[in-house]
């Protein structure tokens, strides 16, 4: 028995594989901003969820930048309390099992690739929009491999004033910019402003990934957010170089792409040779 999880700025996602083909229903818990709090927490979830049967490896994303060595988070940025914290340790000794972690956008995009939108393409790329902004190539099913991690949400967009793509379109941002939830937004006009920045971060992606497919996900990507045919229509209008855009598709997989891309990790036998 395997456990998958999906550790976001907001929200983390568990569930138990038994056969690493299928898994059962998910459990969806708010995220600690405490990094004790969310170790505890985790371990008594997983506890209710297995029965406290033991546990042959947990394989899941966590929101930030992993130093792989030290099985830590670089810059939780989000999850402040988090960084430099022995996280890998931490959850091996509370869930008495081998851990393998990898970046939460990475292995959202690796659900998608194989299981969702991008599901028999080669190159595939993929953007969460969310309350931060990540992103990953995959490559013939594997995360492509990285020096230290793909952060495209910090790609600058404003060099006057250097901000970057996630200082526009982040759920953070936009709750702070103006004293609302994005979902409370209901302007077209605001959202196909949001469609245009979010081409310009697809144009710097597609120029460097090259990708057979685009994949767009997250909170920021529903009904009352970034319309995807907006996106296209600006994108049509800014990336010239190449003859045809790529395919630009919506998430299949909702708020369990990251789960999918943990039981993919299953799979192989160890996730880590992903991006080493």
């Amino acid at each position: 028995m395997h456990l998958l999880f999906d550790i976001g700025g907001t929200h983390t996602r568990l569930a138990l594989t038994q056969d690493g083909k299928k898994f059962g229903q998910p459990v969806i818990i708010k995220t600690p901003k405490k990094y004790g709090e969310a170790i505890k927490t985790i371990q008594f979830a997983t506890e209710q969820i297995s029965r406290k049967k033991k546990l042959e490896s947990a394989v899941g994303g966590v929101r930030g930048i992993l130093d792989r060595k030290k099985g830590s988070i670089f810059d939780a940025h989000v999850l402040k309390n988090w960084s430099n914290k022995p996280l890998q340790k931490s959850l091996e000794k509370a869930l008495g099992c081998e851990v393998i972690l990898e970046n939460d956008s990475a292995i959202v995009g690796l659900g998608e690739a194989i299981y969702g939108s991008g599901r028999g393409k080669k190159i595939v790329a993929y953007y969460t929009i969310s309350t931060g902004v990540g992103g990953v190539r995959i490559v013939n099913g594997r995360i492509d491999k990285c020096s230290i991690g793909f952060e495209p949400g910090k790609q600058i967009i404003d060099f006057k004033n250097n901000k970057d793509i996630e200082d526009f379109l982040s759920g953070k941002a936009i709750e702070k910019k103006y004293h609302k939830k994005p979902y409370e937004i209901t302007s077209l006009k605001f959202w196909d402003e949001m469609a245009k920045v979010l081409a310009y971060g697809l144009n710097n992606a597609i120029v460097h990934w090259s990708p057979d497919i685009f994949i767009l996900g997250g909170s920021m990507m529903k009904k009352i957010g970034i319309p995807v045919p907006r996106v296209k229509y600006h994108l049509s209008k800014i990336l010239e170089i190449y003859p045809r855009l790529p395919i630009i598709k919506k998430s299949a997989l909702g708020d369990l792409g990251g789960i999918y891309g943990a039981l993919a990790l299953i799979k192989t036998k160890s996730g880590r040779y992903h991006s080493n």
